[in-house]
């Protein structure tokens, strides 16, 4: 595990880290590839930190991105302990101990918890999952059996990469990638999506295009047409976009989101498989998050103002693990646009919709940070957040 951030705000590691090599902020900016007065702001906090933003600064310090980001505190040891002792046992089986409907039936539970961005449950609970569904697979023998394993290892990573876990992360694809090669081909669009967003989450950006691109290609060749395969490759095709948005590949950034939106259009609604949502909505979930890391932040509005004209005639049926990132990301773009108050009202949003996730998740952090350090009087609704987040202000 890298450094623990028990404060909200990876940008604050930005100075503790060039200080600690002795480099002064030019140097830091020269070597990173971005202004010095850009620097200077995210340090002071007076502007977020953005993930692409932080890849390569962590890239200048030839540092894995969690250490510029900041790990969060494991909320119970135990029960990761537990997990990893799971993972470990992936080729030494033992006995089924539960059966297939038992099986799904406690997949069915992650999920709801997942959506419902319940960390800690979901950390408590996936020891047995993993276990479970491990031994029922290597004596079934069966390409459902070694899907729900592959499906149970798809929640291990999205755990670690919420907490920047990312060496745990990173195992877990490994192993859902051994399991969706003895499953089906979606269950290998999931793998290598969740591949893909381990390379997102280290800052190697190019490298995930890279799975995104080989993965699509197999699809489209091999995958016989219908709901399945449009799904894969929407699902590929939405992490196509968060990563060229990273790199700020403003030409790849469109074309993932033109094929999203195009595939999106044979749902009249979002379909989900375990907690991977596709279809229009989680489309324009990605596409806001994607303008804003292109900067494109009065476009991204424009689509959440989209996304929620009309709530009587089209609500908003996606989970919190959806909504509250997607507050965040508004809440981003109008704080780039100077709408401090309105990022505020965002940010609420995101917390009252996800309490878990926007304690552990960098940008409800940064923003807390920027938002905290910018207003210099007394504001009822920022002290009560940011007294939830532990920050004293």
């Amino acid at each position: 595990m890298g450094a623990i951030s028990a404060v909200p705000g990876p940008g604050m590691n930005v100075a503790v880290l060039r200080k600690q090599r002795g480099w002064g902020q030019h140097r830091l900016a020269q070597e990173s590839g971005i202004s010095a007065s850009m620097l200077g702001k995210i340090e002071r906090g007076e502007r977020a930190l953005t993930q692409g933003v932080a890849a390569s600064i962590a890239r200048a310090f030839a540092l894995p991105l969690e250490e510029v980001l900041g790990q969060a505190p494991v909320p119970s040891e135990d029960s990761l302990k537990a997990l990893n002792s799971a993972i470990r046992r992936f080729d030494l089986p033992r006995e089924p101990d539960a059966s297939r409907q038992e099986l799904k039936a406690a997949l069915t539970e992650m999920t709801k918890l997942r959506e419902n961005a319940k960390l800690n449950e979901v950390l408590s609970k996936l020891p047995e999952l993993v276990s479970g569904v491990t031994n029922f697979a290597h004596a079934a023998a069966t390409p459902e059996g070694w899907a729900m394993v592959a499906d149970a290892y798809s929640t291990v990573y999205w755990l670690a990469a919420r907490h920047r876990w990312m060496m745990l992360a990173d195992l877990a694809v490994t192993k859902q990638k051994l399991a969706a090669q003895q499953a089906d081909p979606l269950a290998q669009a999931i793998s290598a999506r969740d591949e893909a967003g381990v390379y997102l989450n280290m800052g190697e950006f190019e490298d995930g295009l890279s799975v995104v691109d080989r993965a699509i290609t197999l699809i489209e060749s091999g995958a016989p047409e219908g709901p399945k395969r449009s799904y894969a490759l929407g699902i590929l095709h939405l992490r196509g976009m968060t990563l060229a948005g990273r790199l700020r590949h403003k030409t790849t950034a469109d074309q993932h989101i033109a094929r999203a939106w195009a595939l999106s259009e044979e749902f009249n609604a979002d379909v989900d498989r375990l907690g991977i949502h596709f279809g229009p909505q989680n489309t324009a979930v990605h596409v806001v998050a994607t303008y804003g890391d292109l900067h494109r932040h009065a476009k991204a509005i424009e689509t959440m103002e989209e996304l929620t004209r009309n709530p009587q005639e089209r609500p908003l049926k996606l989970p919190p693990t959806r909504t509250s990132p997607l507050r965040m990301n508004v809440a981003r773009s109008k704080l780039a646009l100077g709408d401090r108050d309105g990022a505020l009202t965002e940010l609420e949003v995101a917390w009252a919709l996800a309490p878990q996730m926007a304690r552990v998740h960098p940008t409800s952090q940064e923003l807390l940070r920027v938002l905290t350090t910018m207003h210099k009087r007394s504001n009822p609704r920022l002290t009560r957040l940011a007294r939830r987040a532990n920050i004293r202000f």
